[in-house]
């Protein structure tokens, strides 16, 4: 079956995470599986309108300016006249939102279920069930997901943690985990600092990575072993608990802080590295040390979330969320690099090249979106018996937006009727130059994905 997709998020490029390089790629392999995709974001700065990236993948970037924490405004209607414009343009019959923290993406989802376009989420995150914003982003996530068709966890720790923050049939979630582009992550021995150890952190410096954990470790480390450097890449509000920790301990020579990477720029930091470094305290999957293993470092890691079931046994030293704790494993993956009782780079690489391909993650949630299309669609009194069930309160106010929802959605219909929305055309590579030469202008994603045109 093939479908043309629509990936929604406030995330997404030129913004750099986790979520913006899994909806790339992951669009990437769809297109080279035969479907349509395009992509729908809010702006960012100037970058207003419609952008072409590799491949011809369509990106809509709407006139809407980020809230909080790159999120949009939440406005639920604003953006019905526009969405329903681009939905029946491009033809989409598979809406896919990413990230419980889009607003945008709730809200594409949300109108999609009324135009009876199949709906599906992937939740990247995992999150509490005590403090007020994992309270607030919990019940919006069980409105949303009462009318999904599927949603997709990245681990089974998330799938659980998804499950039951938004009251969701377990059997509705996939679990299909994140990937690693192994052919830009691979090993370089001849870029390591010989006579030394060294540790590489690739990380956002906030209090959630456990930078607390880090900066805490690194003097101890350092004034055990002489020959062990770090090597500190990421920003965030905690670089400055690590900054004055270096000055503090004069370890000016032996911690480098790099500052905020670029993707593209990350594996060649990890290369000059033996060990990576991941002391977060909440984590889904943490791709992060898929790559570092990727590029066959050793890795050293707490033990929380989703990341026991990301590496084999043999290839990660777990630890508990604590100082001690992780001392002790990152003590043993020194004394294990210095006395050679480590695999070789080449045969790490080619075992987590195995394991992680975005080719097979594509596949999966080809299947997914194969599931879904088959479904009956939903109509309005199913959706409003599925709205009612959601609680005495948050019940009928949202059954009251979908009211104004059906007669603003009526109304559009008969201003601008959908056979007077023409079709857009589909975007055609050229066969004779590989997709070189494109019909129109396209930036080169995979020579450096953080300047898309």
């Amino acid at each position: 079956m093939k479908h043309t997709i629509c990936m929604v998020s406030d995330f997404f490029y030129p913004n750099m995470g986790g979520v913006e390089s899994h909806i790339y790629q992951l669009s990437q392999c769809l297109i080279a599986r035969g479907h349509k995709v395009i992509v729908i974001t809010h702006a960012y700065g100037e970058r207003s309108g419609v952008r072409y990236l590799t491949e011809g993948l369509k990106v809509f970037y709407l006139p809407v300016a980020p809230f909080y924490n790159q999120a949009a405004l939440p406005t639920v209607l604003s953006l019905l006249p526009l969405l329903r414009f681009i939905f029946i343009r491009e033809k989409v019959n598979v809406v896919h939102g990413h990230s419980a923290f889009s607003t945008l993406a709730h809200e594409a989802m949300f109108h999609a279920c009324a135009m009876g376009i199949k709906t599906v989420f992937t939740d990247h995150s995992l999150f509490g069930f005590a403090d007020a914003s994992s309270i607030i982003t919990n019940r919006v996530l069980k409105i949303s997901l009462s009318t999904v068709n599927h949603a997709i966890c990245v681990s089974h720790t998330s799938k659980e943690n998804t499950v039951l923050r938004a009251s969701y049939p377990p059997g509705l979630v996939s679990v299909i985990p994140n990937a690693v582009d192994s052919y830009q992550f691979t090993p370089d021995p001849g870029r390591k600092t010989k006579g030394k150890v060294t540790v590489v952190v690739v990380s956002r410096l906030v209090y959630r990575k456990g930078t607390d954990i880090l900066a805490a470790l690194i003097p101890e480390i350092c004034a055990k072993f002489d020959n062990v450097d770090f090597l500190i890449g990421g920003d965030g509000p905690k670089r400055l608990l690590l900054e004055e920790i270096r000055e503090k301990h004069g370890l000016q020579e032996r911690v480098r802080m790099l500052g905020a990477l670029p993707h593209t720029e990350v594996r060649d930091v990890l290369v000059q590295g033996d060990i990576f470094l991941n002391t977060s305290l909440t984590e889904a999957f943490c791709i992060a040390i898929v790559e570092g293993a990727c590029c066959g470092l050793q890795v050293v890691s707490t033990c929380v979330g989703g990341i026991p079931e990301v590496l084999p046994p043999d290839l990660i030293y777990l630890a508990e969320p604590s100082l001690s704790a992780v001392q002790v494993q990152l003590e043993q993956a020194i004394s294990d690099r210095r006395s050679g009782n480590v695999y070789d780079e080449f045969e790490v690489h080619e075992r987590i090249k195995a394991l992680y391909t975005w080719q097979d993650v594509a596949r999966r949630t080809e299947h997914v979106y194969n599931s879904v299309s088959l479904e009956d669609k939903q109509d309005l009194s199913e959706r409003m018996h599925r709205y009612v069930k959601i609680g005495p309160v948050a019940g009928p106010a949202f059954l009251f937006l979908v009211a104004i929802q059906y007669f603003m959605f009526m109304f559009y219909s008969w201003w601008i009727p959908e056979q007077t929305i023409d079709i857009a055309e589909d975007f055609k590579v050229s066969s004779k130059d590989n997709g070189a030469k494109m019909d129109l202008t396209v930036t080169d994603c995979n020579s450096d994905k953080s300047k898309v045109s």
